[in-house]
């Protein structure tokens, strides 16, 4: 297939990404299988069919853009094939059903770092090659039944600490069925399972039941010029997840979580995996609202390294004191894994109610009762430089919790301009080899 090649200038040795460009390959328009716009429920079974329609002669063409005109068109999951670009024109609309049914039956996907089997994501690739998101247009999510599914009830934990244990223990990812009342666990709105190839550009994303863009076990992925708003729950910007080889530049995010989310699995599975999220680029990103701009972990028992993140902004945040950390790096004794080698720099900031710099290594939440340790594994930490960055105020400008067994090395801070310091400038506890210059 026709591809892009991109070449990264990096601190790091990475190899050259390869994208499709589907721009010699025929258009498949899903006015032609049937679709109809609009927002009404009948019409919502046809416009399923009439994308999966497209989406086959697309893939049996070995290579086509499934065109998506103007207009608001009414579905449920979309699962993308081989070779295929789902392309939004500007003014289009994929307006996703808010009930659950609609993304069943299960497929194998992930949550928080656990594999299992689960409603289907949005939109859904897996062991696919050479695909893309791409158009003007607008992927929209309703949230009518999401949004009540976004609290924490007994019966939702009860079930994250059954798939927890399962996957703690090796039950066979097949056997780990998470379709049942009250679990409610919320799929994402786009997850690239297994894929190689894959570019996503250009397309506005509103809303999200779950995590919004997820590259998990990924190989060259290109992320460019994407807006996203979704300010519900668990609503990271991009969780790419043990994927390899990937850019993401130019895009703007809002955020009820975090703006990039870099992931490399839980504990067990992540072992079992064994696939370190390594070699990933963010550059010239605008993030209007976010609870950090970067966070590493704390699903990281993979390992993480080779991140460079440049060129960026966070904006001033209005709606509560500021975002909370930079760069924020979080684990547990559970996790295990290494991270490394990983840069910020060239960033401009407002004001942080945390740190420039945060890395905590006992970061637990409602795990640290809900479920046991099975298996104590700390985690390595080292190699970590922030340089060239620019902001009012900060509690601190590092603030690092590291264990005596396992500590924090290799901290170097070059040229960092802060106006103002709230508490204290440097809080580290267990940090070989801090360079602040």
């Amino acid at each position: 297939m026709k591809t892009e090649q991109i070449t990264l200038n990096t601190p790091f040795e990475m190899p050259p990404l390869s994208i499709p460009n589907f721009s010699e390959y025929p258009q498949f328009s899903i006015l032609d299988f049937g679709a109809k716009q609009g927002e009404n429920q009948h019409l919502k079974e046809g416009n399923n069919n009439a994308i999966a329609d497209a989406i086959l002669a697309a893939n049996k063409a070995r290579g086509g853009t499934v065109f998506i005109p103007k207009g608001i068109w009414l579905c449920g999951k979309i699962h993308l094939k081989s070779y295929v670009n789902l392309h939004l024109a500007e003014g289009a609309t994929l307006l996703f059903s808010e009930d659950p049914q609609d993304y069943l039956p299960a497929v194998k996907t992930t949550w928080e770092g656990m594999e299992c089997y689960n409603y289907s994501p949005l939109i859904y690739a897996y062991h696919c090659q050479h695909i893309a998101i791409s158009g003007k247009g607008k992927l929209k999510a309703k949230l009518d039944v999401w949004a009540k599914w976004y609290e924490r009830p007994k019966a939702h934990m009860d079930a994250l600490a059954s798939l927890y244990h399962m996957s703690s223990t090796g039950v066979d990812v097949s056997m780990r069925q998470m379709v049942y009342k009250g679990a409610n666990l919320r799929p994402h709105f786009v997850q690239l399972n297994r894929c190689k190839h894959v570019l996503v550009e250009d397309i506005s994303i509103e809303d999200s039941p779950f995590w919004v863009l997820h590259p998990f076990l990924c190989q060259h992925v290109v992320i460019r010029r994407v807006k996203v708003k979704a300010n519900g729950h668990n609503n990271d910007g991009v969780d790419p997840e043990m994927t390899q080889n990937m850019l993401i530049e130019d895009c703007t995010f809002e955020q009820g979580d975090d703006a990039l989310a870099v992931k490399s699995g839980r504990n067990h599975d992540a072992w079992r995996l064994n696939t370190p999220t390594r070699n990933l680029v963010m550059r010239h990103c605008f993030i209007k609202k976010a609870h950090h701009l970067a966070v590493l972990g704390s699903e990281l028992s993979g390992g993480i390294e080779n991140v460079l993140i440049e060129h960026c902004q966070l904006d001033e945040v209005t709606d509560y004191e500021g975002a909370g950390h930079l760069l924020f790096i979080k684990t547990n004794e559970r996790r295990g894994g290494i991270v490394k080698n990983i840069y910020m720099q060239n960033i401009q900031a407002v004001n942080l109610s945390g740190a420039v710099l945060s890395i905590e290594t006992d970061v637990l939440y409602q795990w640290r009762t809900l479920v046991p340790t099975y298996e104590r594994r700390l985690t390595q930490i080292t190699g970590i430089y922030l340089k060239d960055i620019k902001l009012e105020s900060a509690n601190y400008l590092s603030k690092i919790e590291g264990q005596k067994e396992a500590p924090i090395k290799n901290v170097y801070l070059e040229n960092i301009a802060l106006s103002h310091i709230k508490v204290v400038d440097i809080d580290n506890t267990h940090v070989i080899n801090f360079t602040q210059r």
